[in-house]
């Protein structure tokens, strides 16, 4: 395991999407405190997605001025997520922060989550204990699905949503980040084996601009979730949930029509106009399809890992004859 005093360096992930109001106030909050984490270096990532305010240009003349700002401007908005797997892809930090960029969250917590990194958690979540945010609109939606993602991947959280986390960078580096699924990183980077804890944080009313999440993200989020359960559980052996539903079905279908047979041939009872001939059928052919899109996703999932070289198992340290010497 890594020790405090092999972490060099911080990467702080803001993404920004016009926040043209919010961004030299969180730039002028968020610097000092950073530059009072004397056992670190840092650098602050600021991500550009596709803002259509003067948000850009206040990004350019913050990055003009400090050495430690790294600029990634979008072509177009392509929404949190992508704007995360940007950051990660181009961070250098042993430790990687991630926040929004509306002032919610608060910088005065990052020393909080480096303390918590530094006592051996791999992944350090903020919790919105206090939430600014309306009840039924925000909160309430939210703590609906923090339960219900909770429970499908057997990651308890209390805030999924919270954008205020710590990563240690060899976790991040090995998630590929795809539809909604930055609140997911926690549960998708469980399937590891990664020691996290989860810590409460400020959460501060917005001032400036406008929410972008809205109830209609909730779709989308149930979706990504069912994609992360996959991942989490049969990412690596497909085979095993289309298989078992198309046996479960196939059996049903066949034993149906084993009784109508029997039926027919020992106790003369027609089986030509009878809905359950079909239902018969209709769970058999259901069966030996399941079974083959198993067998296929189990030639996909070994093409994939294959072809991106992508291991199946994640190691968190090689000990070698001399190491301990």
């Amino acid at each position: 395991m890594d020790t405090a005093n092999e972490v060099k360096r911080i990467s702080v992930i803001i993404p920004i999407f016009n926040e043209e109001d919010n961004v030299d106030p969180l730039y002028s909050e968020l610097k000092p405190i950073l530059k009072e984490q004397e056992r670190y270096e840092h650098e602050i990532i600021f991500i550009d997605d596709g803002s259509t305010d003067a948000s850009l240009a206040k990004l350019e003349s913050i990055q003009h001025e400090d050495k430690d700002v790294i600029l990634l401007s979008f072509r177009k908005n392509f929404g949190q997520t992508a704007a995360m797997s940007a950051g990660f892809d181009y961070s250098s930090g042993d430790i990687i922060i991630t926040m929004d960029g509306d002032l919610q969250n608060d910088p005065h917590d990052i020393p909080l989550l480096l303390e918590n990194i530094e006592q051996g958690y791999d992944v350090v979540t903020g919790w919105r204990y206090q939430r600014k945010d309306p009840y039924f609109s925000r909160k309430l939606p939210s703590i609906l699905a923090n339960k219900i993602i909770s429970l499908t991947t057997s990651v308890a959280l209390h805030d999924y949503g919270c954008t205020l986390k710590a990563f240690r960078s060899e976790v991040v580096k090995n998630i590929r980040l795809y539809g909604e699924m930055h609140r997911f990183i926690p549960a998708i980077a469980s399937g590891m084996g990664i020691s996290f804890t989860e810590v409460q944080v400020n959460h501060r009313p917005r001032k400036y601009g406008t929410s972008k999440y809205g109830i209609s993200r909730t779709i989308r989020v149930i979706l990504d979730l069912i994609t992360v359960k996959f991942l989490l559980s049969y990412a690596t052996r497909p085979i095993q949930v289309f298989g078992l539903l198309g046996f479960v079905s196939g059996t049903i279908g066949f034993l149906i029509a084993l009784i109508m047979t029997i039926q027919r041939q020992f106790f003369s009872i027609p089986m030509g106009d009878r809905p359950l001939l079909l239902l018969a059928v209709l769970l058999i052919f259901i069966g030996i399809q399941l079974i083959s899109i198993g067998l296929i996703a189990e030639l996909q999932a070994r093409t994939y890992h294959e072809s991106q070289q992508k291991p199946i198992y994640f190691i968190r340290n090689v000990y070698r004859s001399g190491d301990l010497e």
